[in-house]
């Protein structure tokens, strides 16, 4: 079988739209798409410490799901090995968080397909799904790059913008 490497944040988990929340809740309004376009939320004007949410106990642990992703992952399981990996280093709270969001909304994925670490260089697939292309350069595989704000100018990689061209990209593999 061949092996599919999914990273979690903005790719499975909706975290663009918790730190726009986490903005909206700062500086009560919520900013227009056109002013993060190619950014992240906190590099906005005067929002850099939002970043440090983040590192908050729980954060990580009630992010929305991203539409349409928990029955695509079930459909890719019946014809190849899905892994989650997420670096999870960084932000140590994040750990038990992600384990624990796993578990929650993706039952059909075991905690033995969970890859939690620093560096995703380490990891070795077939494809590989993730929002950052410096995750994708250190890749061996096929990397796709799951549509976020921050990457939309960002070229090089097969572009999926949501679950569904995820679908259909592996009914054509």
């Amino acid at each position: 079988m061949k092996r599919i490497l999914i990273d979690m944040d903005e790719v499975m988990a909706d975290v663009y739209e918790k730190l726009i929340d986490c903005y909206t809740e700062e500086f009560a309004y919520r900013p227009l798409p056109e002013a993060y376009q190619g950014k992240k939320i906190y590099d906005l004007p005067n929002a850099h410490h939002i970043r440090n949410r983040l590192h908050e106990v729980g954060f990580f642990s009630d992010v929305a799901v991203m539409e349409n992703c928990r029955m695509v992952i079930e459909r890719l399981q019946e014809n190849y090995e899905v892994f989650v990996v997420t670096a999870t280093q960084e932000f140590r709270n994040s750990l038990a968080d992600k384990h624990t969001w796993l578990e929650t909304n993706f039952p059909s994925i075991s905690w033995r397909n969970y890859v939690m670490c620093g560096d995703k260089s380490v990891v070795t697939g077939d494809y590989m799904i993730d929002d950052k292309v410096s995750n994708l350069k250190k890749f061996n595989g096929t990397g796709l790059l799951f549509t976020s704000p921050h990457n939309v100018y960002d070229e090089g990689y097969t572009r999926v913008n949501n679950w569904l061209e995820v679908a259909a990209f592996f009914e054509q593999a």
